[in-house]
This record gives structure tokens, sequence and C-alpha cells, in this order.
């Protein structure tokens, strides 16, 4: 018995003992926007390993019978946190950061003969972030400048009051989501003015 009792109390300090020279595994970095002193976004790192929500081919907000001088193709990302925050309910938490990379378009390219790829040059980039404590509006768009910083852009920018008008879901344009607006209909977060703009838009015939 006695014999029996040292064995076990040998086995559970050896058991301590490697558990205290086990390192503990780093609690994973924040996703949550960080600033600088200045009050400029320190630009996200691995954006593209990031939720991937949509790419949006040759886009524009304003009407035009001009053709386009140029393709480009725009790919919008979101931190993983506020997507799973969002899958659960149907808006976007305090913190959200979503990158919207715009890329050229190449063609023909290797064996494409057709249609357009994605090119390497990135043409710009844009960032919009939640954050309740820091901006009016609870939201604020960012200009990227460099590869670590993005600047403020103006609230009385026009891209503030088009997405508070247009904008499916807390003044993100959700309706370019696929995966995520038929979410923001079952939980019934679709913002009035989009239901509003939606409902006066003349159906197309079938």
């Amino acid at each position: 018995m006695l014999k029996t009792f040292a064995t076990v109390a040998g086995m559970l300090l050896l058991a301590l003992l490697v558990v205290a020279q086990t390192p503990a595994t780093p609690a994973p970095a924040s996703d949550a926007p960080t600033y600088t002193a200045a009050g400029d976004l320190i630009a996200p790192t691995g954006y593209r390993q990031w939720v991937y929500l949509s790419t949006g081919i040759d886009m524009s907000y304003i009407a035009s019978t001009e053709p386009a001088d140029h393709h480009m193709f725009d790919n919008t990302f979101v931190n993983p946190s506020s997507y799973r925050s969002f899958l659960a309910a149907g808006t976007w938490p305090d913190k959200t950061t979503i990158v919207l990379e715009v890329r050229g378009a190449d063609s023909p390219i290797s064996i494409n003969k057709r249609g357009h790829t994605q090119s390497a040059e990135i043409m710009g980039f844009e960032l919009h972030v939640k954050d309740e404590a820091r901006f009016p509006g609870k939201w604020a768009f960012f200009d990227l400048e460099s590869e670590t910083k993005a600047t403020l852009i103006p609230q009385t920018a026009p891209c503030y009051s088009c997405h508070q008008d247009h904008a499916a879901v807390d003044t993100t344009f959700v309706q370019f989501y696929p995966t995520l607006l038929p979410i923001a209909q079952k939980k019934g977060t679709l913002s009035a003015s989009y239901l509003k703009e939606i409902a006066d838009t003349p159906k197309e015939p079938k």
C-alpha cells in the first residue's frame, strides 16, 4: 500500500515539474485597432489572414455613362473577432476594423485569354473603424499612407454621409457581402434607410 502511494505521489510530482517547465501558450494578439500618440491608426498587419468578405469589380457609387479608363478589384476583409460577433448578432461590435484593398486588373496573363485577374499592384487602401469612445459617429474612415500608418479622413468627407444614407447595417455596406446579408436579414438588423431604398428600387422583369 505504501509502495503504491509512493509511486502515485512520485508520478504527480513529475507531472507538476513538467507543467512548471512547459512555457504557457501565449494569448492571441488582439485584433482591435490601435493608434499612435498623434491619433493616427496603426495599420493592421496580416489583414489578408483576416476574414475575407467579398470582392467588387469596377464598382462606382456615381452614375456615369463614361467607360472607366481602367479596371479594379475591391477586396474587403474584417478582423476575425468582429466577424464572429456579426455571425451571432447580425451587427458589428465596438473595435471592428474593415479593410478595403483596391488592386488593379491584369489581362491577359499566362493561359488566361479572357476576363481579368488581380494584379500585384495595390492601387489603394481604406479602413473603416468602429471606436465608440473615440469618434463622434462611432465609425471613422482612414486612408493608408504607408505600410504602418493610416490618417483619419475628416468627418465632413462624403464617404460618411454616403454610408450613413445607404449602408445596410450599422453604416457598413453589408448589402455587398453575400455571406453576411442573409444573417442581417434573419437577425432583423437591416437599416431603415436601406430597407426603404430597396423597396423604392424598381424591380427588373424576369
